[in-house]
């Protein structure tokens, strides 16, 4: 299996990843990005997201402390009400009406502290600002989904450097959510003999596919595909995974619903293990590692006198997607084209190569090791 070339299943999108090992010892002539270097300044005057500075709108921002949320100045949707939409003639031509809102959530006054250069204590800030926004944006009337988000890097497309992520919520669960809670319904309703008797349930005791994933990963004494793992977390490069060096976070101790089902000490873990991700991915090509990471968990909160009631929703396990796109080394990426767009995703080393090497990283960062320069 680390030579062949063979297919793995992803039961959370019910899709497949070809995976072509021998071809990772392929030559290289092709696009070299720049690297993502630790060279940014403390604060940024021309930066639109750092302290006391004024954005393109003309909004000044406060002389934060901490965490620092604003509506997006640019939102890709907006409040209601919209205008009608046009009428369309035929079945296959489909239409619907989207309103919504977008956040932004910055972590840190300081434009150069990415979350792989906070403590813990100012990355638990970040966690009780995306429990806020959820709650706030989850209970308004037409909001079905709340998606939090961070895209870190000018490789995937960020356009501020400054440390933050984005809050989109919508009238609509989106489509790769809604395939996610399609799967995790079909598991919780079938016959799961492949379920381990000591694995968690979910609620009703039914079966909950990334319980016992997360299990599955928990329970395996090789840990091949392990990359960090702490008390209440496990960090995995999934079986099923399409980036090179792709991460999946997830509670393995019990079904968890949403970030608000998190206890205190589970936060705690929370922060240490998104640190310890974070450090290790900076650590693998010692550049400021660029990613795209999604927060999967209940679409909004339970309703106020609803808590009790179980609902299709209640399918959701809390999970955090890393999506890196860097392959060899710091400035060489996989794209996803040509068979991939065409076909299926298609990935080169195994994850459990992947892993290997990531947990192989040191969990204090490069900029902080001995003998380091600069900043």
């Amino acid at each position: 299996m680390e030579l062949n070339p063979h297919r793995r299943f992803n039961p959370l999108l019910a899709e497949y990843v070809l995976v072509s090992p021998h071809r990772a010892k392929r030559p290289w002539l092709g696009q070299v990005e720049d690297p993502q270097n630790y060279n940014t300044p403390g604060y940024d005057p021309k930066c639109f997201l750092c302290p006391s500075n004024p954005r393109t709108t003309g909004h000044k921002n406060p002389d934060y402390a901490s965490v620092f949320t604003f509506p997006n100045d640019f939102a890709a949707v907006l409040p209601p009400p919209m205008p009608a939409l046009p009428s369309v003639t035929h079945p296959l031509l489909q239409i619907e009406p989207v309103v919504g809102a977008c956040d932004v959530v910055v972590f840190h006054p300081r434009h150069d502290l990415t979350l792989a250069r906070l403590g813990d204590v100012e990355i638990i800030n970040v966690i009780e600002e995306w429990c806020r926004i959820y709650v706030e944006r989850g209970n308004q009337p037409d909001i079905q989904h709340v998606q939090i988000f961070e895209n870190k890097g000018s490789l995937m497309g960020c356009s501020n450097p400054h440390p933050h992520c984005q809050v989109w919520s919508t009238s609509a669960v989106p489509t790769t959510v809604a395939k996610e809670l399609e799967s995790l319904s079909r598991y919780s309703l079938s016959d799961q003999s492949a379920s381990s008797p000591d694995a968690p349930k979910g609620l009703g005791g039914r079966p909950c596919l990334l319980c016992d994933y997360a299990h599955l990963e928990a329970s395996d004494l090789t840990a091949s595909r392990v990359v960090v793992k702490n008390n209440d977390w496990i960090a995995v490069v999934p079986w099923w995974a399409i980036w090179p060096y792709e991460i999946l976070l997830l509670p393995y101790r019990r079904h968890v619903l949403s970030l608000l089902n998190l206890s205190t000490t589970e936060k705690l873990s929370l922060a240490s293990i998104i640190s310890q991700i974070t450090i290790r991915y900076d650590n693998l090509f010692s550049c400021s590692f660029p990613y795209s990471m999604g927060i999967h968990q209940r679409p909004t909160p339970k309703k106020k006198g609803l808590k009790e009631e179980v609902d299709d929703h209640d399918v959701a396990h809390l999970h955090f997607h890393f999506e890196p796109p860097l392959l060899r080394s710091a400035t060489v990426k996989k794209f996803l084209v040509g068979y991939e767009l065409m076909a299926e995703p298609q990935r080169d080393l195994t994850p459990e190569q992947a892993a290997t090497r990531l947990a192989a990283c040191s969990n204090i960062h490069f900029t902080n090791a001995a003998g380091a320069t600069g900043d």
